[in-house]
Order: structure tokens, then C-alpha cells, then sequence
């Protein structure tokens, strides 16, 4: 079975009430078996800098068993809880992506 990446690029727009998602995603993604591989961090973007994405966005990369366990994850009432506060609290885009 292939593994399943989500990777995310945000641009926080609001830090304070961002901090709830946090801790929301953080149990989402055990609870359905994801582990953190990349979670913010200095990032030294070499290409595609532009307008919309540069490098002040934070990036996020989970790690999942399989892709229906990734979009198990996306789906849950868990996560979506903690999606609504993502996107109300920053911009950005988020993707899975199976892994070889």
C-alpha cells in the first residue's frame, strides 16, 4: 500500500485565533494515524517566489498510511472543525498527493 502526503502552504493572516487550529489538527492527524513530517520551519524558497506565494508562507507536510486514510482524515468532523478555522484565519492551499 502507498503512503499519502497532505501538503499544505499557508500564509497565517490572523496568528491569535489561528492557534486554536492547532491543537485541533494535532489530534485530528493522530487520530487518524497521520505523523508530522514538516510543520512550519525556516523555508528557503529557490523558485516560483511570487505575489501569491512566497517565502513567508509556512508549509506543512503529514504523512499518512494510505490515500484513503489521508482523505479519511480531510473528511472527518474532526478536521473539519479545525478547517473552518484554518481558512477563516489564514490563506493558502492544501493537497494529497499518493506517494511512490
Amino acid at each position: 500500500m502507498k503512503k499519502a502526503y497532505v501538503v499544505a502552504e499557508i500564509n497565517v493572516t490572523n496568528p491569535a485565533d489561528y492557534e486554536g487550529y492547532r491543537a485541533l489538527s494535532t489530534e485530528a492527524v493522530k487520530q487518524y494515524g497521520g505523523q508530522f513530517l514538516v510543520r512550519g520551519g525556516q523555508r528557503d524558497q529557490r523558485e516560483g517566489e511570487d505575489a501569491t506565494h512566497n517565502a513567508g508562507w509556512r508549509t506543512v507536510i503529514v504523512e499518512f498510511p494510505s490515500l484513503e486514510q489521508a482523505q479519511r482524515w480531510y473528511k472527518s468532523p474532526e478536521y473539519q472543525k479545525a478547517m473552518v478555522i484554518r481558512q477563516t484565519n489564514s490563506v493558502g492551499r492544501l493537497f494529497i498527493v499518493e506517494g511512490a
